[in-house]
């Protein structure tokens, strides 16, 4: 895309410039040019930065903000599903001191139908925010190649929020799922 965007990180320009460090270390390394080799091993770290960079969020409670400088809100379901399972599970304990089997079917009921709610917001700012990156990327690929560079900012807007509502709805599934994993060993 245009040059104004080159100083953003990007997750594929991470990929690209790993394989061709990669590729620029073997050479070196078989060829015995050290020279060629740590440029490669270079541009590997350098890779690896970008990388980190490009999924660098910041998660507070209902929105998550991204290094591209977006700031996106979290479905209603996340927050409110959030809601319900800590409400759930308040009734479940009550109902255990109380001895009220039906306050703690109750409780694990609506900590279930929270922990479901949850999960559909976090589908659905995940699904919007990759539909949005790609109708980013490509229209302002088009817009870039039709040489419209106000049409181009509008796309790589488009990118860079979709781009963090998806890395906010990941950040959160993968502490849920490394919740999971704690609480089974």
């Amino acid at each position: 895309m245009s040059s104004n965007n080159n100083n953003q990180p990007s997750t594929a320009k991470s990929y690209i410039d790993s394989a061709i460090g990669t590729v620029q270390s073997a050479l070196g390394n078989l060829t015995g040019n050290t020279s060629q080799e740590a440029s490669g091993e270079a541009k590997k770290d350098s890779a690896a930065t970008e990388y980190d960079a490009s999924h660098a969020t910041v998660k507070g409670p209902g929105f998550t903000a991204s290094s591209s400088g977006a700031v996106t809100k979290d479905d209603p379901d996340r927050a409110s599903g959030s809601w319900n399972q800590t409400l759930g599970s308040a009734k479940e304990a009550l109902g255990g001191v109380l001895g009220s089997e039906s306050l703690k079917a109750s409780g694990r009921e609506q900590n279930r139908a929270g922990q479901e709610q949850e999960a559909r917001g976090q589908i659905n700012d995940l699904v919007s925010g990759a539909s949005d990156r790609v109708k980013g990327a490509v229209g302002g690929g088009i817009a870039n190649l039709t040489g419209n560079p106000q049409a181009e900012a509008d796309y790589q807007k488009q990118h860079d929020i979709g781009k963090t509502q998806q890395r906010g709805a990941e950040v959160d599934i993968q502490k849920q799922a490394d919740a999971e994993r704690q609480r089974s060993e």
